[in-house]
C-alpha cells in the first residue's frame, strides 16, 4: 500500500453525490467531512497488497513523530497530540508513467480487492488514535482542500 501523508492545520473532503445532475458548485447534494490539526492521508492499494500491509501502515502512521514539541523538534505523534486524520482512497497513487504520456494503473488493486484493505486501514487507524478519523467515500468523486502545515509531506509504502 502507498500513502501520501500531509501534516495539516485543517483539511476537508467534499464528496460528490452521483445523483447530482445540476453540476452546481458546493450544492446541497455534496457532503463535506473535515478535520482540524492532524494528518491528511491519501491511500492507494496495489494488486499484491494484503491485510498485513494495511496493518503495518496503521502502526507506522499512528506512531510517526512528525509534530513539533516546544523546542520545534519533531517529537510528537498524532496520538500524542490527539490529532485527527482524514483518509481518502486514491488509486492514482499507483500510476505508472514510465512509458508514454498516459498513466497506466495496472499496479492498482481492482476496487473489489482495494476496498477491504481501505476499510481495514480506516478501522485500524480509528482504533489506534484518540482523535477523530474521517474519510472520503471509497470510489466516489471528491474534492480535497487542505492547509498544509510546514509544508510537510511524506510518501510511505508498505514493505513488500
Amino acid at each position: 500500500m502507498k500513502a501520501v501523508i500531509q501534516r495539516v492545520i485543517r483539511a476537508e473532503v467534499r464528496i460528490e453525490n452521483t445523483e447530482n445532475t445540476d453540476n452546481t458548485e458546493h450544492s446541497d447534494h455534496e457532503e463535506c467531512r473535515s478535520i482540524g490539526r492532524g494528518l491528511m492521508i491519501l491511500l492507494g492499494a496495489a494488486g499484491d497488497d494484503n491485510i498485513s500491509d494495511a496493518d503495518w501502515l496503521v502502526r507506522k502512521i499512528a506512531a510517526m513523530r512528525v509534530f513539533d514539541d516546544e523546542n520545534r523538534s519533531m517529537m510528537h505523534s498524532l496520538t500524542d497530540i490527539a490529532g485527527e486524520a482524514l483518509v481518502v482512497s486514491q488509486f492514482t497513487l499507483l500510476a505508472n508513467m514510465r512509458k508514454g504520456t498516459r498513466p497506466s494503473f495496472d499496479r492498482a488493486a481492482p476496487p473489489r480487492e482495494a476496498r477491504p484493505l481501505y476499510d481495514r486501514f480506516v478501522k485500524g487507524l480509528s482504533q489506534a488514535l484518540p482523535g477523530a478519523v474521517r474519510t472520503g467515500v471509497f470510489g466516489a468523486l471528491m474534492t480535497v482542500t487542505l492547509t498544509n502545515d510546514g509544508p510537510f509531506t511524506l510518501i510511505i509504502e508498505s514493505p513488500r
